[in-house]
């Protein structure tokens, strides 16, 4: 028989459902044909703890650090042994086995590291769903491919678990016990992705609170022009005290020039006008996702994945959730309509969209050179009864259908101006912007844009109706929200300072991937290092601490980006893995030199942040006293539906 193997029983389900002939279930494994349908319960074996390698492990000792596998070992989770047996016993009685991970690094591995664990040596073939419903999966069963192909993702998601794991287990071992001698009682986790994001958000908490505010003075004046009205701002010469942004910093030259412009005359000495075309925002990758619907509905990035894994695994409603992709397969356009029309007949809002949306159009979201292993958010056509949904799984679900039928709306184009004034001899600016075409705006709550400018010709006289020199104050930056954090993860390089390694990242930019960016954040939570506070995310005492307590490298995003990078090498040029973990342990071993109990005790004596519950404390170590804490949280997949 050919045994196929899910990586979750409701993707067994629609594959079974799938294949022809009846259905029926026994014993962990669904039954059709001459095809068996079996699943994992995500990951079912995980990295074995140290004390497996040497029961010597087992008491966390400074001088066991640091605990390098000779030979790397996995263990059945404690809850899988069951299925691993159902597993073991089907793989006897298969002639063929289909790998039906899902079609990312993770969904590679879980799959495979099960195959080869239990010993299988005959050929694997690959099935990679992105969609749920009953047609999409027979057209996935009838493209079956190698999965040999697939192995440069398998060592790819291989070391970056053995990655997480060195690095997790050594330096979380090393700052437990340094903290313990330092007077901290509790374990002090140190993840290879969790501390550097850690880091942005103590560093952003302390810009904030180490932000001194100072004045500074602009001044407006009102002009009447031939065909209208309009404001323009004054522009001080160098010679006034100015900030590095050109802001003013006295207000005694604006308070000069307000009592000599009323009733003055001006000449407008340039104009420069600019047609905008910008096309649709593409469709969503889940990251994408995640930072519009929090800023939109206030939801954080964990709860947009719960909603999206619901939308696709239990409504069936939209495509593999899990993507960084945000572009969509050529061979979709040509359904594109009748997958819409389904979608959207049964939503005001949706039909309103469905109706504008003009199919002869074809945008920049349909490139197959752009798409990988999977493509962009996308409905599966099939037909929406929004009214049933939780309202936040309605207000997703419409997100990700705006994004898709808003690449048949025209573009936006609109008529930039920018004006240039001299009256008194000194500058005046103003600027505007005139909509000629709306093209998709509608379909999106944007910014307003500056108001159009009365039409004008260079050289034309103007006339100052009013003035005011108003008081203005410099504001610090904003706290890290879900939305901004994503973000701030997304594109990682914006906050590295080395210029070649800034350059090297805006190619393989990210911290974390799209499946693990929300569980991080809800990690750092459940630790006590971060805080919630309203929606913005603020780090704790403990955190602050933690964080000052490191080497900066150790909470800097650059090694992480770049072991991404690496990890991205591996998988898409079948890179070797092993100069990759070689560079892991040298930096490893720098990173151990480095604890010490006196820049600790300081480090969380004179921390500064928000307070962590008590319980948010005890909760964290989890089975970190074993030394598995912060690898095998990282190891498992977030949790996939509510």
């Amino acid at each position: 028989m050919r045994l196929i193997i899910a990586e979750k029983p409701s993707l067994a389900r629609a594959i079974a459902d799938a294949l022809p002939g009846g259905v029926r279930r026994e014993d962990g494994a669904l039954y059709a044909g001459d095809s068996v349908v079996t699943w994992c319960l995500g990951h079912l074996l995980e990295q074995a703890p140290p004390d497996a390698y040497d029961p010597v492990y087992k008491q966390w000792r400074l001088d066991h650090l640091p605990i390098l596998p000779s030979r790397w070992q996995l263990i059945p989770r404690p809850k899988a042994r069951g299925q691993l047996a159902t597993i073991r016993k089907l793989l006897k009685q298969a002639r063929e086995v289909v790998h039906a991970g899902d079609p990312d690094r993770e969904g590679q591995l879980l799959v495979q590291e099960v195959i080869e664990h239990l010993g299988w040596k005959g050929p694997v073939a690959r099935l990679l769903i992105s969609d749920l419903n009953r047609p999409a999966v027979q057209r996935a069963l009838a493209r079956l491919e190698d999965n040999a192909r697939y192995q440069p993702l398998y060592r790819a998601a291989e070391s970056r678990a053995r990655a997480d794991w060195l690095y997790g287990i050594n330096l979380t071992r090393a700052w437990t016990l340094t903290g313990r001698q330092a007077g901290h009682d509790g374990v002090l986790s140190v993840g290879r992705v969790q501390t550097p994001v850690l880091g942005l958000v103590v560093r952003r908490d302390a810009e904030i609170r180490d932000f001194r505010p100072y004045p500074f003075y602009v001044l407006w004046a009102d002009l009447a022009v031939a065909n209208g009205q309009l404001r323009a701002w004054w522009q001080p010469a160098e010679n006034h005290r100015l900030d590095d942004q050109g802001r003013l910093l006295q207000r005694a030259p604006a308070e000069a020039l307000a009592t000599r412009l009323p009733g003055a005359e001006g000449r407008l000495t340039t104009l420069e006008t600019r047609q905008k075309r910008q096309a649709a925002p593409l469709p969503y990758s889940l990251s994408a996702l995640q930072v519009d619907a929090a800023r939109r509905f206030g939801l954080s990035a964990q709860a947009v994945l719960d909603i999206c894994q619901r939308l696709y695994e239990r409504h069936k409603l939209i495509t593999y959730p899990r993507s960084d992709c945000r572009y969509l397969p050529e061979e979709h356009l040509a359904q594109a309509h009748a997958t819409l029309s389904n979608v959207c007949g049964q939503d005001e809002t949706l039909r309103k969209w469905f109706a504008g949306a003009d199919f002869t159009l074809r945008s920049k979201a349909w490139d197959d050179r752009k798409v990988g292993a999977h493509h962009a958010l996308a409905p599966t056509g099939k037909p929406a009864e929004l009214e049933r949904l939780e309202r936040a799984e309605a207000d997703v679900f419409r997100l990700i259908v705006r994004n898709v039928l808003a690449q048949f709306y025209p573009p936006l184009i609109a008529r930039e101006v920018k004006a240039e004034f001299t009256i008194l001899d000194e500058c005046f600016r103003a600027s505007g912007q005139e909509l000629l075409q709306p093209g998709w705006k509608p379909l999106f709550t944007t910014r307003e844009e500056a108001p159009p400018l009365p039409a004008m010709r260079e050289g034309e006289t103007c006339r100052v109706e009013a003035c005011s020199a108003e008081d203005r104050e410099t504001r610090p930056p904003e706290p890290f929200t879900d939305a901004s954090l994503i973000k701030a993860m997304m594109n990682i390089a914006r906050y590295v300072d080395d210029p070649e390694v800034k350059r090297t990242l805006r190619e393989h930019d990210g911290l974390g991937t799209e499946a693990t960016r929300a569980g991080i954040i809800e990690t750092l939570i459940e630790r006590g290092y971060l805080i919630r506070q309203n929606k913005t995310l603020r780090a704790t005492r403990l955190g602050s601490g933690l964080i000052a307590s490191l080497p900066e490298a150790a909470s800097r995003p650059e090694r992480t980006a770049l072991w991404e990078q690496r990890l991205a090498g591996i998988a898409e040029r079948n890179d070797d893995p092993a100069p990759f973990l070689t560079a892991l342990i040298e930096d490893l071993r720098q990173l151990l030199g480095n604890a010490d109990a006196g820049r600790l005790r300081q480090a969380m004596a004179t921390a500064q942040g928000e307070a962590a519950s008590a319980a948010k404390r005890r909760a964290a170590p989890g089975k970190g006293r074993r030394g598995r804490s912060a690898p095998s949280r990282a190891r498992r997949r977030p949790k996939r539906s509510a």
